[in-house]
């Protein structure tokens, strides 16, 4: 799909009121053109998944998830950009048709349970906005810009983060993400399979990777550096190395009040060991270790457990202190379940190393931006797994609250639109005339 390139730059409308597809004037690239557009397209996502706790819940091949994905199709369409699912359920948009040197913008749809609402949607939003900024400035595209959603990126449903991002680049097998499970029991495959999608297509895409320049994606900054900083946007220089471990704790089922304290076989007590040594491996290696979801069997409250499952999520400044922290977690829970008559498994489900994002395009990013605070993050995202194979970057936009992965996750209209002009230019050096 190569076409002319610069025969794609014709008359396009803006959009007013109702987003789902319709077209009016986008011709008007000021302040107030580009606030309309952004308050629209910001009102329509938020119709999608809001939960009665006030925060969102979009889970990946989700009802929730089909909608969002029908909104890009029709803000793509809106915008005359042509769009593909790939066969891991990523969405393109293209301006100038998918071929050799493209550079691709863009982010995530999907959300934690009870989520924020910019973690994901303010990048994607952001890449259709600066596309139209570039528009609405006369600029033609001299390579391809693709805006991309990709797929499952928390990982909520499944248990693995940057589901999309790791089977394009074949960090995830696609026997191993088919088979994976959620918590009602429906593997990926049928999950796909219910919402129309071929997992049988899954797999690394490496004529598709080999076909981008650079990826930039744009991301509410998820902590305050920002705020303490008093800067609106600023530029990622890397990501810590992070993970997710299971911690399988097996005892015995048995009644509450009638089994004798010396006869039981509680892996609740194991669990709780290894939740309070994981807080002190953290503060001794300066990491963060997190035990925040956990799975009970049977679950009742008059019967003693007869097996915990509990998920760590681990990040470190570096490889060798993530490594100790969940040595020491490892450590803790094969004593404690020792002393408790209960069997302990570890696994590891998931694991990214340190990233350190492109120099070369770093450089020309801050050269594009005028400047920007450089900052390291502890937040896995799908920049981080491209960045092993294509030149990746990204752009940080300010968190008012400094809190994500929450309903209180929050960003001003005003620095929303500084993300996108930043989006913009970069956008503009690296793919316009």
């Amino acid at each position: 799909m190569t076409g002319d390139m610069t025969g794609m730059t014709g008359d396009m409308t803006r959009m007013t009121g109702d987003m789902t597809g319709k077209t009016g004037d986008m011709t008007g690239g000021g302040p107030g053109g580009l606030r309309a557009r952004f308050d629209g397209m910001w009102a329509e996502l938020g119709r999608t998944g809001r939960d009665a706790a006030g925060g969102y819940s979009r889970l990946a091949w989700s009802a929730a998830d089909a909608r969002m994905r029908q909104w890009f199709r029709s803000e793509a369409a809106a915008r005359g950009m042509a769009v593909e699912q790939d066969g891991n359920g990523n969405l393109w948009a293209w301006w100038g048709g998918p071929c050799g040197g493209a550079v691709a913008t863009g982010s995530h749809l999907d959300s934690v349970p009870n989520g924020g609402a910019f973690d994901g949607p303010l990048g994607v939003v952001s890449a259709f906005l600066a596309v139209d900024e570039l528009r609405a400035g006369a600029r033609s595209p001299r390579r391809p810009v693709a805006v991309v959603c990709f797929s499952d990126e928390e990982g909520a449903r499944f248990g693995v983060a940057c589901m999309g991002s790791r089977l394009t680049c074949g960090a995830l097998a696609p026997d191993a993400a088919r088979a994976l499970v959620d918590a009602g029991g429906t593997t990926l495959a049928e999950a796909m399979r219910q919402a129309g999608a071929d997992p049988g297509r899954l797999g690394p895409d490496p004529e598709r990777l080999a076909g981008l320049s650079a990826f930039i994606e744009l991301h509410i900054e998820q902590g305050r550096a920002l705020v303490d900083l008093g800067a609106t946007v600023g530029l990622a220089t890397a990501i810590w190395p992070h993970g997710r471990w299971r911690c399988s704790f097996r005892g015995e089922a048995n009644h509450a009040g009638t089994t004798l304290l010396p006869d039981r076989r509680d892996p609740m007590l194991a669990f709780a060991v290894v939740a309070i040594e994981a807080r002190r491996a953290a503060e001794q290696y300066g990491a963060r270790a997190t035990f925040a979801k956990v799975g009970v069997q049977p679950n009742a409250t008059n019967a003693i457990a007869a097996r915990v499952d509990a998920w760590l999520d681990a990040r470190a400044p570096d490889e060798e202190a993530l490594h100790q922290v969940v040595a020491g977690v490892s450590d803790a829970a094969g004593r404690a379940a020792a002393a408790h008559g209960v069997d302990f498994h570890l696994s590891q489900e998931s694991f990214t190393g340190t990233v350190v994002f492109d120099g070369d395009l770093r450089a020309r990013l801050a050269e594009a931006l005028g400047g920007a605070p450089e900052l390291p993050t502890a937040a896995g995202h799908d920049a981080g797994i491209l960045a092993a194979h294509v030149p990746a970057a990204m752009l940080f936009v300010r968190n008012a609250t400094g809190v994500s992965h929450s309903p209180a996750e929050s960003a001003t209209v005003d620095d929303c639109l500084a993300g996108v002009r930043a989006l913009a230019r970069v956008l503009d050096a690296l793919a316009c005339w």
